[in-house]
C-alpha cells in the first residue's frame, strides 16, 4: 500500500483539476475544518464514485428510489459487513448489477447524481477553499461501472450553486429538514388541501432533498416555495440524523453452508464453478478440514471477513471480479495480510505466475483439481496431519479431477 500524499490546500478546485491532469488512479480524501469528510474515487483522472458527507444512507435511499424504483431497499437482507466498507454503497450496486436487477444506464444516472450531491455539499461547507486533502494511489474500485468527467461535474456544481444562491437559499443546506412550528398561522395563509399536505410532509422527518424526491421536483423550487414560511418562523429547518439501512441475520446469498463442526483449519474456495467447489469440499471434509465455498465473486470479501479462513483457494478467471482483483483487495485487509492465498487456474503461464506474486498470492495451482495436489498445497501452508483418503476415493481417481 502506498503512503498517502497529504496536503492542505487553499483551493479544492485546483486539487480536482490536478487529479484530472495527472490522469490520477486512486482516491482523494477531503476533510473540512469542521471535520466533515468526503472521498472521491478516481480511474484515469475521472471520478468513478464518491462517498461521505452528512447523510450517506439517506442519499443512497433517495437515489435508489429515483433511479432504481424496482428495488425495495428494505428487502435487500444486508449483513453488517456489507455496509462496513467505505464504498459499501458502490458494492451493493455491483451486486445488483451482477444479479441483473439494474443495468448500466441506471448505474450511470445514479453515479452522476451521487457525485453532484457530494460536490454541492463540499462547495457549500468549504466554499472550495481551506481543507485537508490526501491522495491515496490504491486502486480500490478495480472495475468501475461508470466514469464521470470531473471538469463537467464541477461546471454542473457551479451552476447548481449559482441557482441555489440566486434563489436566496445560500445559508440553507438541502440536508436540513423542515418542521411545522406554527400550524394555526399556516392555516391562515394556505388552502385546506395545501395545509394537510404541509402537515403530512413538513414533520421534521424528511430533508429538503427527500421532499423534492417525493414530489418528483427539483430541490430548488421546493425549497423556494417554503422560504416565505421559513422567514416568518412558521416553518423551521432542523438537522436530522441519517437513516441507516436495516441489517438482518438472514444470509443474502447462498454462498456457502456453515462450516462443518470441526476443530480443523478452515479452508475457503472462491470459484464460480459449483463442480470445483463441491470437489474441494469433499477433499477437505475427508481430511478433517472445515470448508466454505463462495461462488459469487462479489460476495467474496464480506464472506471472508465474516468467516476468517486459514487458507484460501482463489479462481483466477471469474465474471465481474477476477482472482487478481480479489487478492489485491484481500491484502489490504489486515486480517488477511498473512493468510495463504492459492491461485487456481487452467493456465500455467509464467506471466500469470508473476502477476499472481505481484498482487500478493502465496502460491499457484493449476487445474484439474486432484486430492493429492490439493492436500500437498494445504499441508505446505497449514498444520494438517497426513490422512489417507477413504477407500472409495482411492478406487475412483477420476472422480477427483475436473477442469474448468
Amino acid at each position: 500500500m502506498t503512503h498517502p500524499e497529504v496536503m492542505t490546500t487553499t483551493n479544492i478546485l485546483n486539487e480536482f483539476k490536478t487529479c484530472t491532469e495527472l490522469q490520477y488512479n486512486g482516491y482523494l480524501n477531503i476533510t473540512s475544518n469542521k471535520g466533515n469528510q468526503w472521498t472521491f474515487y478516481y480511474r484515469l483522472g475521472r471520478i468513478v464514485w464518491g462517498t461521505g458527507g452528512t447523510h450517506p444512507f439517506r442519499r443512497w435511499r433517495r437515489n435508489m428510489a429515483q433511479y432504481c424504483p424496482q428495488i425495495d431497499v428494505d428487502k435487500l437482507n444486508l449483513r453488517q459487513e456489507d455496509i462496513e466498507l467505505n464504498y459499501w454503497d458502490y458494492r451493493i450496486l455491483e451486486i445488483l448489477y451482477k444479479r441483473k436487477k439494474i443495468d448500466r444506464e441506471h448505474i450511470h444516472a445514479f453515479v452522476e447524481s451521487i457525485i453532484a450531491e457530494l460536490l454541492f455539499d463540499l462547495g457549500q461547507q468549504t466554499n472550495f477553499v481551506s481543507a485537508r486533502c490526501s491522495r491515496h494511489q490504491d486502486i480500490v474500485l478495480e472495475t468501475p461501472m461508470s466514469f464521470t468527467s470531473a471538469n463537467v461535474s464541477m461546471k454542473h456544481m457551479e451552476e447548481a450553486w449559482r441557482i441555489w444562491s440566486e434563489a436566496g437559499l445560500a445559508s440553507f443546506s438541502p440536508d436540513l429538514a423542515p418542521v411545522l412550528r406554527k400550524p394555526e398561522q399556516l392555516r391562515q395563509h394556505v388552502s385546506e388541501g395545501v395545509y394537510k399536505n404541509f402537515v403530512n410532509l413538513i414533520n421534521g422527518k424528511y430533508t429538503l432533498r427527500d421532499l423534492a424526491a417525493k414530489m418528483k421536483q427539483n430541490v430548488v423550487p421546493v425549497t423556494r416555495s417554503l422560504l416565505p414560511y421559513i422567514l416568518k418562523g412558521i416553518i423551521e429547518l432542523v438537522e436530522v440524523p441519517d437513516l441507516p439501512l436495516s441489517v438482518t441475520t438472514v444470509k443474502s446469498t447462498p454462498v456457502s453452508p456453515q462450516p462443518q463442526k470441526s476443530n480443523g483449519p478452515l479452508v475457503a474456495c472462491i470459484d464460480d464453478s459449483p463442480q470445483v467447489c463441491k470437489l474441494l469440499e469433499e477433499i477437505m471434509s475427508s481430511n478433517g478440514l472445515r470448508f466454505i465455498k463462495i461462488e459469487d465473486a462479489i460476495q467474496a470479501l464480506p464472506t471472508l471477513i465474516q468467516n476468517k479462513p486459514d487458507l484460501i483457494f482463489l479462481d483466477l478467471v471469474m465474471p465481474i471480479a477476477n482472482g487478481y482483483e480479489i487478492c489485491t483487495q484481500l491484502r489490504r485487509v489486515s486480517a488477511f495480510a498473512n493468510t495463504p492465498v492459492i491461485i487456481l487456474t487452467g493456465n500455467d503461464g509464467l506471466l500469470d505466475r508473476v502477476r499472481a506474486k505481484v498482487v500478493g498470492a502465496t502460491d499457484f495451482m493449476t487445474k484439474p483439481v486432484s486430492s493429492d495436489k490439493v492436500m500437498s498445497v494445504v499441508r505446505k501452508y497449514l498444520p494438517v496431519k497426513a490422512k489417507q483418503p477413504p477407500a472409495k476415493t482411492r478406487q475412483n481417481p477420476a472422480d477427483l479431477k475436473i477442469c474448468h
